[in-house]
């Protein structure tokens, strides 16, 4: 008799996170983390509320979808202001001597969850 080995996936489950919309992107909000999101207004240190929340759960079977959004916001405090790794764009055309090379570095914020 052959023994197949059967591979078993560590799937991350969180008990209370929320969907959140900001700057055309969708991020999981857990209370505690800290995500890097599209560069927003304001100075480290300040609390900013994100009125776009798309889903939320607080428990194991307790959830609430947004049509379109949910009416409570999520919290947040701003940790800093940051720029992405540095993107380089290079174009060319082959047998014409045109050569362009542009960097770019895409400014984004970093918050820390307070509350869902």
């Amino acid at each position: 008799m052959e023994k197949t080995h059967v591979a078993t996936k560590n799937l991350l489950s969180f008990d209370k996170y929320a969907i959140i919309a900001t700057g055309g992107k969708q991020y999981q909000a857990i209370p505690g983390k800290t995500i890097a999101i599209e560069k927003i207004e304001g100075l480290p240190g300040a609390k900013i509320e994100f009125k776009d929340v798309l889903f939320r759960k607080t428990g194991d079977d307790a959830i609430e979808i947004g049509k379109p959004f949910l009416a409570t916001p999520v919290t947040a405090s701003i940790i800093k202001h940051d720029k992405a790794a540095k993107v380089i764009i290079f174009r060319f055309k082959r047998r014409k001597k045109s050569r362009v090379k542009k960097g770019h570095r895409q400014p984004l914020t970093v918050v820390r969850i307070e509350s869902i």
